[in-house]
């Protein structure tokens, strides 16, 4: 029996090109500013950039040569020729994200660096509840609206899964104010981020569960000023292809030191 894959590809594509009419991109600007100032960090100029991105217009001018390469499945990238490949909020809609990270580590030469951004698990959790609790009372059911986005710890785990060094997960969260949610849904189409789950509703939400959707969100997190917020968390993903020249941890038994005497702790042995 064949799985049914998460995304519906078809529908994300259609998803993306409707966006393109009347763009909203705020989200993938502000990761596109983020990653400039953790690059500035990075003691190291990339000469081989590759970056991976449905929205190339975002990204075409961010760095020198580098090469703009769409979230396929397949990853059109040639085994070690890039020092640096970073994964631009695409992630959350990859049918096999470990197997998109590991394209990303074969196509780095080694100790050359990685850095994806992705949605974490708290974007959108107002509206995911509120839809949540609304078609539940309305129509006594839930159906998938809104992508699965994992937390720090799994996405971090993932980066380890695909074999890179020195892997670091962080998090930024931002939120963002909206006169209705309403507006906040016109705003997710224009990003390209409307439903595209393959297990997805085949017709248009009923007027009756948006409304009890909207009185809830409005109920539960209206501000004083007669305005809703709406989380996105954005996760920052870096590792580094293997290198000889990387840090590599002490085997057990060869510290210098011992960690009571550093931390000026009383050390307990424990009883057999």
């Amino acid at each position: 029996m064949t799985a049914v894959p998460l995304t519906d590809l078809a529908a994300l594509d259609r998803n993306r090109a409707r966006a393109a009419r009347a763009p909203a991109m705020f989200l993938h600007e502000a990761a596109r500013d983020e990653v400039e100032d953790r690059l500035s960090m990075v003691n190291r100029q990339f000469t081989n950039p590759a970056i991976i991105t449905p929205f190339p217009e975002i990204w075409q001018d961010f760095l020198p040569g580098a090469k703009i390469v769409a979230d396929t499945e397949v990853l059109a990238l040639q085994e070690g020729a890039h020092d640096l490949v970073i994964h631009a909020l695409a992630l959350h809609w990859a049918n096999d994200p470990v197997g998109q990270l590991i394209q990303c580590r074969r196509a780095l030469r080694p100790d050359g660096l990685h850095l994806s951004v992705a949605f974490g698990g708290q974007t959108l959790h107002q509206l995911r509840s509120a839809l949540a609790q609304a078609e539940s009372a309305v129509t006594g059911g839930l159906s998938p609206r809104v992508a699965p986005m994992a937390e720090i710890r799994d996405l971090g785990a993932l980066l380890q899964r695909a074999g890179f060094n020195l892997p670091v997960a962080d998090s930024l969260p931002m939120t963002v104010s909206y006169a209705t949610p309403l507006h906040l849904m016109q705003d997710l189409r224009a990003m390209g981020e409307g439903n595209a789950l393959s297990a997805r509703l085949r017709h248009f939400t009923r007027r009756d569960v948006i409304a009890e959707a909207t009185r809830i969100y409005v109920e539960t997190w209206g501000t004083a000023d007669g305005r809703i917020p709406a989380t996105f968390e954005m996760i920052f993903l870096t590792g580094w292809a293997p290198h000889d020249s990387q840090p590599k941890p002490l085997r057990p038994g060869t510290a210098a030191h011992r960690l009571a005497d550093a931390l000026g702790a009383r050390e307990t042995p424990l009883k057999d």
